[in-house]
């Protein structure tokens, strides 16, 4: 999935546009897998209009946390992006009401990365962008090829910093 052109400034462009590893869908998927086994071993459970409403209100349960702990995790997922442009760092997340962030590269003042055991196993791992604002520390989770994002960034920062000594500002 590209990010939209509409939203890009006149002579700004894309240099890492990606998502969170498909390794953050795991624990939805482990929780999908545990809720279906409770709800069928309990459908197995006796017979009757007693039996009958106690599988319908285990199936409404597993319904509810099927929607909260696996449907909503993957819509996040999917409607979650991060782009890096010449200009700026842009998150944006949302299926129907829309979040954004915006950092300007000048004000980022350092991009590390972090890759535990686990992740170094699925070739993901967590960006860290540091910028001048309040907050100071943006962690972007799972993301695939951190080191190469990294460096990419590091790239347009370099490129960026160097840009703004050679004219004088």
């Amino acid at each position: 999935m590209a990010f939209p052109e509409k939203l890009l400034n006149s002579g700004e462009h894309v240099v890492v546009h990606t998502r969170s590893h498909p390794k953050a869908l795991l624990s939805p998927l482990l929780v999908l897998v545990v809720l279906l086994a409770v709800g069928a071993y309990v459908q197995r459970l006796g017979e009757g209009s007693a039996a009958d409403l106690m599988h319908l209100v285990v199936w409404v349960l597993v319904a509810l946390v099927v929607v909260w702990w696996v449907v909503r995790p993957v819509i996040n997922w999917a409607t979650t992006t991060f782009t890096f442009t010449n200009r700026r760092f842009i998150k944006r997340s949302g299926l129907l009401s829309k979040e954004g962030r915006t950092i300007p590269l000048n004000r980022i003042s350092g991009v590390d990365f972090e890759i535990g055991v686990i992740d170094r196993i699925f070739g993901c791992g967590t960006l860290v962008v540091s910028d001048a604002s309040e907050t100071g520390i943006v962690p972007l989770h799972d993301i695939p090829d951190v080191e190469g994002v990294q460096l990419k960034v590091a790239e347009e920062l370099h490129r960026l910093s160097n840009h703004r000594n050679d004219d004088g500002t």
